[in-house]
C-alpha cells in the first residue's frame, strides 16, 4: 500500500512517502515556516523523486490534533482534499502519539505539546499504545497524573517544562522529540479509515478568543441569547 503521512501540527513540518512499513522518502523541517505554503510543494517534490503520480496513492494518514489550530486546519483540509479527490482512505493519528512513536523506551511515555501559559496538550502512552486519553491540563495536573506511574519519560515539546519537571518529579526523565510522519503512516496502516466529510481536527480545546466571547455571553434565556447573537 503506498500511503502519504504528513504532521503539521507544530513547529515542525513532518512528510513522508510509504510504500507498506518500507520508508521511501522523508522531509522533516523544525523552523518556522508557514506550513500553509510549504506542504503541498514539499509533498509534490518527494512524490516526483520517487517518481509517485498522485493516482497510485491508497492512503492519506495525517496528524489530527492536539495542536496549533492553524497547523490542524492545514493539515486536515489538505487531507481531505486529497482522499476525496483521489477516492482513498483518510487516516487520523494523534499528534501526541506521533511525538510518542519515535522514542523507544519501557517507560511510561508523556508526550507533550506546548499550550503556553503553563499548560500543554498531553497523553500516556507505553509500548505504542495509549493508556489514557489525550487531553488539555497544567503542567502541576500533568505531573501529579505521572507520579502514579513507576517510569516516565517526558518527550515531545519538553523545554518549556524542563525546570519544572526536574523540580517537582526529579525520578522521571524528558526529552524533546519531533514528530515523524513515517510512524505515522506506519501506524496508520494498521488503522480504520476516517468518513472523509465527517473527518475535523483534533483540538481538544476551544481557541482563547472563543473561551473569551463564551464567557461574556452565556447563553441563559434562549430568546435573549438569539438576540444577542
Amino acid at each position: 500500500m503506498k500511503v502519504l503521512a504528513f504532521d503539521t501540527s507544530n513547529q515542525t513540518l513532518s512528510v513522508a512517502l510509504l510504500e507498506d512499513e518500507h520508508l521511501q522518502a522523508e522531509t522533516c523541517l523544525t523552523v518556522k515556516k508557514n506550513h500553509s505554503i510549504s506542504l503541498m510543494p514539499i509533498i509534490d517534490f518527494l512524490m516526483q523523486q520517487v517518481g509517485w503520480q498522485p493516482s497510485d496513492l491508497e492512503r492519506i494518514a495525517v496528524a489530527q490534533g492536539p495542536g496549533s489550530y492553524t497547523g490542524l486546519r492545514v493539515a486536515v483540509a489538505t487531507a481531505k482534499t486529497l482522499a476525496y479527490s483521489l477516492k482513498i482512505d483518510l487516516v487520523g493519528v494523534s499528534s501526541l502519539q506521533a511525538l510518542a512513536l519515535p522514542v523507544t523506551s519501557t517507560a511510561v511515555l508523556v508526550p507533550l505539546i506546548d499550550a503556553r501559559r503553563q499548560h500543554a496538550y498531553v497523553g500516556f502512552y507505553q509500548n505504542g499504545k495509549a493508556i489514557a486519553e489525550d487531553h488539555y491540563a497544567s503542567i502541576d495536573e500533568i505531573i501529579e497524573q505521572a507520579k502514579t506511574h513507576d517510569q516516565v519519560c517526558f518527550v515531545g515539546e519538553v523545554a518549556a517544562f524542563s525546570e519544572k519537571i526536574a523540580t517537582d518529579f526529579p525520578e522521571a526523565t524528558y526529552q524533546a522529540s519531533l514528530p515523524s510522519a513515517y510512524e505515522v503512516g506506519k501506524l496508520a496502516l494498521s488503522l480504520p479509515s476516517a468518513d472523509v466529510d465527517a473527518f475535523l481536527p483534533n483540538y481538544l480545546k476551544k481557541v482563547e478568543a472563543e473561551e473569551n466571547w463564551l464567557q461574556a455571553n452565556q447563553a441563559g434565556d434562549r430568546d435573549d441569547y438569539i438576540k444577542r447573537v
